[in-house]
């Protein structure tokens, strides 16, 4: 960890607990500062906030009171979940108190570098398969982010001799000031997260923010395919490495003959992947082309390509009962994703989804349900998501309470050869508390089939 007096003796709120909250406030501690937590959670139910205050944090909890603001903070440090709009942010940012997410303070002390990683779908692949390539090829990397450690925490403990692998949000890229990866990888673009950040083009430049700080030295990993992320890539100092599944470049990575290719060179055929879904492939030639400018061999990247069969929750694979595959896409959160899933498979597919009510249709969706047989659909989204259906011409449409009972009425309208699967193109919050519960919970359901 650097050695940084920048916080010593200042007046420093963190809002917002959880992961992130915890080990921000912990660090800060540690680095001299006066530390005030504030947390929604009443105090008698935040078992967090306590054993903040059992090492002498002060902790406010059960709401957000502006009058905290009158202990004239140096700086706010913000659970990525807390939408700007709320009433306490509205008053720091008309004081000037600066606002920063977790991951910039990560990167104040860090001593290793940072690859970053962000885009509306694909994240938690790409950031999993490129620290498999990493560790393969002896590069010593850590995991960071929105998967693994939370990334203070990560950066407290690398060296110089390391690299912070970090999958980031637009949540969490519109509070930084200096973060600066040496490697920033956008993946792709699409309408997502509008009901926190009220526009597509807050959204974009939230993304962008990933590339802001980069100079001539740093590289940025850019989706030739995406025109909002190419528009991204050329606002940035670093130097463009362009991916694409859709055209031959003469730099970059791309698909040439049914290999992979990266500035000339092929490194794996793709009828050797191990991953599923033709929307992988973008992920892959992301993760490659990071690798290969860390120096990472092509033996090491066709070592991982070969066994990789992908993150739990995103298009995983659960079981075959009956000659009917089961696959776990609880990560579908939004449309683009469930999109790609569909497209993943020739089989006919029976689709499980819904979930969270954002406010969009579904008619984006349509052109992929048009190769859907049988769709069962849950949540809050259910009747939109039935219009949508009927709109594709799905015969069979059927209502159910929630997941688990979405998986026996699949299993009883399914015949042997169809693919089972959960893409619910919503968020999980009407009726699960994250993605990841409802996705164990239809994987539950799957071997309680058995």
């Amino acid at each position: 960890m650097k050695n940084t007096e920048k916080y010593l003796q200042k007046n420093v709120l963190v809002l917002g607990l959880a992961k992130s909250g915890s080990a921000a406030a912990n660090l800060l501690h540690e680095l001299g500062a006066n530390v005030t937590v504030n947390d929604q959670k009443p105090i008698e139910e935040n078992e967090a906030a306590k054993a903040l205050q059992q090492i002498g944090i002060k902790v406010v909890c059960g709401g957000h009171p502006i009058e905290i603001l009158d202990d004239h903070f140096d700086v706010i440090v913000k659970n990525p979940g807390i939408p700007y709009t709320n009433p306490l942010l509205v008053r720091a940012i008309e004081r000037d108190i600066p606002i920063i997410t977790e991951i910039e303070l990560a990167f104040q002390i860090s001593e290793a570098d940072f690859i970053g990683i962000t885009g509306s779908n694909g994240k938690t692949t790409t950031t999993t398969l490129l620290y498999e390539f990493l560790e393969k090829g002896n590069r010593n990397p850590l995991i960071a982010g929105n998967i693994g450690t939370v990334a203070c925490e990560v950066a407290k403990e690398a060296t110089k001799n390391n690299i912070i692998v970090t999958e980031l949000s637009s949540f969490q890229l519109m509070g930084i000031e200096k973060f600066r990866p040496k490697i920033g990888i956008v993946l792709n673009i699409f309408d997502a997260h509008l009901d926190y950040h009220g526009t597509k083009e807050n959204y974009v430049n939230a993304k962008g923010q990933l590339l802001v700080n980069q100079e001539e030295t740093d590289y940025s990993v850019i989706n030739a395919d995406d025109l909002e992320v190419m528009n991204l890539g050329n606002k940035s100092k670093a130097k463009r490495v362009l991916f694409s599944t859709k055209r031959i470049l003469e730099e970059g990575v791309y698909v040439k003959d049914n290999f992979i290719y990266y500035n000339q060179e092929p490194v794996i055929l793709i009828d050797d992947i191990a991953l599923p879904g033709k929307h992988n492939l973008e992920n892959i030639m992301a993760a490659i082309s990071a690798a290969k400018l860390i120096g990472v061999s092509n033996n090491a990247i066709r070592q991982v390509l070969t066994i990789f069969t992908g993150v739990k929750h995103r298009l995983q694979f659960v079981d075959t009962i009956n000659g009917r595959k089961f696959y776990n896409d609880s990560k579908a959160t939004n449309i683009l994703a469930t999109q790609k899933a569909i497209t993943a498979f020739n089989q006919s597919i029976i689709l499980l989804a819904g979930g969270l009510d954002r406010g969009n249709e579904f008619d984006d969706l349509i052109p992929e349900l048009k190769s859907v047989k049988s769709l069962i659909i849950f949540g809050q989204t259910a009747p939109k998501l039935e219009r949508a259906g009927r709109l594709a011409g799905i015969d069979s449409i059927k209502y159910v309470d929630n997941v688990e009972h979405a998986v026996k009425v699949a299993y009883d309208h399914s015949s042997e050869g169809d693919v089972i699967l959960l893409s619910p193109a919503c968020a999980s919050w009407d009726q699960y508390k994250t993605f990841e519960e409802r996705g164990d919970i239809f994987i539950h359901a799957v071997h309680k089939l058995k």
